[in-house]
């Protein structure tokens, strides 16, 4: 990161770069980055990424081309899983050699997210021909960063870019670039393309010091986690099985904030080296795991900038609010293959949807129920607190199976479950979440207050 950064903005800021110029600066950088963790395989990623930017330009003019980008991208994610990053001897003796030198780190893990970023660019493209939509004036009316003069990161994204900006330094260059390469946060092609010429300045020289600061006290807070508390050792022994139904609900709890804390700090560092360099990206962890009351508020805080690539390249597309119930089967299911070909996390992924489906229709008919006495106010808070407990429950029954018990231990948990004894921990663990939300709701009261009352 260190030696990246004092480089690239030594060039950038010493020789004024923009544009062309900037791109090609950190396409240079980033590849021979990519050269020391994958070696000869360099050479794959760059022979997709050439084929998926030769079927954007042939047919970006034409209405199927999205569904062409898409379905190019999922067989060649499947494909790498398939045949595990490819072997060369597959295309000939000669090469086999090659096999001997690649790299540090497998090639197809971190290419996930370079299939996002080919879809990202080959749709940008698409409807920057069809001409953008965006009512930027509108947009300033209801963000505080773009009325306040800056550009927030949905403008960028929003916003088409000319022609000219889609070049193929630029896109490689946008794949390849070095500090979000391997983790994300997951950024637009737009977004990023529109950093080049304008290096964001939406923080300080001073914020951003203090998240990075902010980074190594969490650090150290997961240091000491880990070190107290050995809940992913039960996971992994199977000790689990021995257990009462409390102590694994405890232990599920225990590996969701693990897995919170560790994404947290993954993503945050490389979002901070993004910032150093000048370019803007989505906070991937908005909202502490533990403040979230519904699975729709807790996908938009799990992975933030995912969620929003999903929600602009596939659920829109799909037809959004209009076919909800259908779409998101669609999309978890995507997100399940997408991170790896596996069972747990394709049953993972429907018992999510199964659980996200009464959700979706209680609020709908929430809305149209509109309580105006006080009595009435009371029992739909009342309603909303339990459907939130009911909602936690859910959750961490989807994560046990995605990544505690698996699917093949279903039945020993429901047997477990089943059992008289374990009532009274399942009515305990059921007040806790209950307890939980309505001091999220204080929570948010108390920030809306203090939001009017500053403004």
């Amino acid at each position: 990161m260190g030696a990246f950064m004092i480089v690239a903005n030594g060039l950038r800021y010493g020789y004024s770069l923009k544009g062309r110029g900037a791109s090609l600066s950190w396409l240079i950088l980033s590849l021979s980055y990519l050269c020391y963790l994958h070696g000869a395989c360099v050479g794959f990623i760059l022979v997709i990424a050439w084929i998926n930017y030769a079927i954007v330009k042939l047919f970006a003019r034409y209405k199927y081309c999205t569904g062409l980008i898409w379905c190019f991208n999922l067989g060649i994610l499947i494909l790498n899983r398939v045949y595990e990053g490819y072997s060369f001897s597959l295309f000939g003796e000669k090469l086999a050699f090659l096999d001997n030198y690649r790299g540090t780190f497998r090639w197809h893990i971190c290419f996930n997210f370079v299939v996002l970023r080919m879809i990202s660019f080959g749709c940008d493209y698409c409807w920057t021909l069809c001409s953008s939509h965006f009512d930027h004036k509108k947009h300033m009316q209801k963000c505080e960063v773009c009325y306040s003069g800056k550009t927030c990161y949905f403008a960028l994204q929003e916003k088409g870019l000319s022609i000219e900006k889609y070049t193929f330094l630029t896109y490689l260059c946008y794949l390849t670039y070095a500090p979000l390469y391997i983790a994300g946060p997951v950024v637009s092609y737009n977004a990023f393309a529109a950093q080049l010429d304008v290096p964001q300045k939406n923080y300080s020289v001073g914020q951003i010091c203090c998240y990075g600061l902010r980074w190594i006290l969490n650090f150290l807070l997961m240091e000491a986690m880990t070190h107290f508390f050995h809940y992913n050792a039960f996971v992994v022994s199977r000790l689990w099985r021995q257990l009462t139904p409390f102590e694994i609900f405890i232990i599920s709890y225990g590996v969701l904030n693990f897995m919170w804390l560790k994404f947290f700090l993954i993503w945050r560092y490389f979002r901070f080296w993004s910032l150093v360099g000048g370019v803007e990206t989505p906070e991937n962890m908005p909202r502490c795991i533990n403040n979230c009351h519904d699975l729709e508020s807790f996908w938009k805080s799990w992975h933030a900038s995912f969620n929003r690539w999903l929600v602009r390249y596939l659920y829109i597309p799909l037809g959004g609010s209009r076919r909800k119930l259908l779409s998101i089967w669609i999309v978890f299911t995507f997100v399940a293959v997408w991170h790896d070909l596996e069972w747990k996390l394709i049953s993972w992924a429907w018992l999510t949807c199964l659980f996200f489906v009464p959700e979706i229709l209680i609020k709908s008919l929430s809305n149209n129920f509109q309580a105006k006495s006080a009595l009435g106010l009371f029992i739909q808070r009342e309603l909303s607190a339990i459907a939130g407990a009911v909602t936690i429950s859910c959750l961490m029954v989807a994560n046990l199976v995605g990544y505690v018990v698996g699917p093949s231990g279903i039945k020993i948990l429901i047997s477990q479950m089943a059992q008289k004894d374990a009532l009274p921990a399942l009515a305990l663990i059921f007040t806790t979440f209950y307890v939980g939300v309505k001091l999220m709701f204080h929570i948010r009261d108390a920030g809306k207050k203090h939001g009017s009352q500053t403004s």
